[in-house]
């Protein structure tokens, strides 16, 4: 079974909001929310794959960033590893780069998203119980 890598950014601003984003409707999961991120290509560390898929999708500059969480998750034709990353220190105020709906949401506020079911121990981690 193919195994992915991937590396993801919960990106929290001052006042606590988070980024998410809505995957295009022809992805895998297409049409639910998620924090950014992508692959981490041969080579790269997580925290620098972070940072450039984050700068390609939603325009923002890392500057530093602290592990949250690592994630393995079955879907049954894939198998995704999320290396999930707290991101509080940035530039830039995020923008949909590749034509994407994004939000600043509040944590609070999270639980009334869809997310992949991948992303739930994330939402936990950041004491969100979805309905």
């Amino acid at each position: 079974m193919k195994k992915v890598a991937v590396a993801v950014g919960v990106i929290e601003r001052a006042n606590g909001d988070i980024l998410i984003a809505k995957r295009h409707q022809h992805l895998h999961q297409g049409g639910k929310w998620e924090f950014p991120g992508g692959k981490i290509e041969l080579g790269e560390t997580p925290l620098t794959a972070l940072s450039r898929e984050l700068n390609e999708e939603v325009g923002i500059v890392v500057n530093n960033g602290k592990p949250l969480l690592i994630i393995e998750h079955d879907y049954g034709d894939k198998v995704v590893v999320l290396d999930i990353w707290l991101v509080n220190d940035f530039n830039g105020e995020g923008h949909g780069n590749e034509g994407q709906q994004i939000k600043w949401v509040a944590k609070a506020d999270l639980a009334n998203y869809q997310f992949p079911a991948a992303n739930a121990p994330i939402l936990e981690a950041l004491n969100v119980i979805p309905d």
